[in-house]
């Protein structure tokens, strides 16, 4: 008996690579090509360093506030995290604990399965179609939860408010979460739903949308139940509030919709150009909802040609996963960057 037989053994979440270099297009971890709101940098550059010797706000109540009023809703509403991780994982502790295994699709954000191994939540993935879309009725049976991101990744795929219905109507003994990380980008939203289902949790980030994957910004809306037995499992297992700086750059960001809706209206223009051209050099693409898309070429290998864009220095996502192992995810950058990555991609197609 060896100390080692003690140790954590699941298959870690992966995370896109990280050149150690400055000179390359990074189009592998869905982060906004755009700087944050000026207003946000503001916040950071004008913020008082000398406060910093206190503690931040616990429960980040002027960000909650902020959250809360933006979207509708009352603060107990709202719990804001270091990141939409942080918030799922806090999520998953909080919410499934009754021993039914948790339902989710096999093709999703990976990082579900390793919070179910870590926190020893038994889980299913149910397969997604041929297309990669979700069959609510497939969640149709017992269950301890489930998750669902919506527009859903990496497929990009989005649906409707009723799909999310449907899903909750089956499920209403469970909490619902549905991860919409991504809706900015022309998803549709389930807040409406919150009003009607008090299992319903929904999760946002501040990295896509509003260019803050460095701050590590995430939120969870939901019933003032479900709220309080999110810091009820912050303040028992991750004690650590968002940092003041954080909270401040948030909510000034919040506080610039115009800036926010320029962003996002650049983004989702590069993106149709850029699924436009892919489909003429013989790409499948699925109409996308999210800041990146999904790539399959007809004839050409996957691997092949993300080795060969990274030979340019250009950096894509390819995942050696059964189902997806023959298709790219491909972040939107701006257009100087898509540009780049066409010709790339043209030279590469027409050789």
């Amino acid at each position: 008996m060896s100390y080692k037989d003690n140790l954590l053994k699941i298959e870690a979440y992966v995370a896109g690579e990280q050149p150690n270099k400055t000179d390359f297009i990074k189009l592998n971890a869905n982060e906004n090509p755009y700087p944050p709101s000026p207003m946000a940098i503001k916040a950071i550059n004008d913020f008082d360093g000398g406060t910093l010797k206190k503690y931040p706000s616990a429960n980040a109540v002027g960000l909650v506030k902020a959250i809360a009023e933006y979207h509708g809703l009352k603060p107990e509403n709202v719990f804001a995290g270091n990141g939409t991780d942080d918030v799922l994982s806090l999520c998953f502790r909080a919410f499934f604990n009754s021993g039914r295994p948790i339902l989710f699709p096999d093709i999703t954000y990976s990082f579900n399965t390793v919070w179910c191994e870590i926190l020893r939540i038994p889980y299913e993935q149910i397969r997604v179609d041929e297309n990669f879309r979700i069959d609510p009725a497939d969640y149709r049976r017992e269950n301890g939860g489930v998750v669902i991101a919506n527009p859903n990744a990496p497929t990009s795929i989005g649906e409707g408010i009723e799909f999310v219905r449907e899903i909750l109507e089956d499920n209403k003994d469970v909490v619902v979460i549905i991860d919409e990380a991504y809706v900015d980008f022309g998803g549709t939203t389930a807040i409406p739903l919150l009003k009607e289902y008090d299992n319903l949790v929904i999760t946002r980030t501040f990295s896509k949308s509003r260019s803050m994957a460095g701050m590590r910004l995430g939120y969870a809306m939901g019933s003032a139940d479900a709220v309080c037995a999110l810091y009820a499992a912050k303040d028992s297992m991750n004690s650590y509030p968002v940092d003041s700086v954080a909270q401040a750059a948030g909510i000034a960001s919040i506080g610039d919709e115009k800036y926010f809706r320029e962003t996002l209206k650049k983004v989702m223009a590069t993106r149709e150009r850029l699924t436009e051209e892919m489909r003429k050099m013989g790409f499948d693409i699925p109409d996308s909802s999210a800041n990146f898309i999904f790539a399959k070429h007809k004839t050409l290998s996957a691997k092949d040609i993300f080795e060969f864009l990274k030979s340019k220095d250009i950096y894509v996502r390819y995942f050696n996963k059964p189902r997806i192992d023959d298709r790219l995810r491909i972040t939107i950058g701006t257009d100087d960057e898509t540009d780049r990555l066409l010709d790339a991609l043209r030279e590469y197609v027409n050789n």
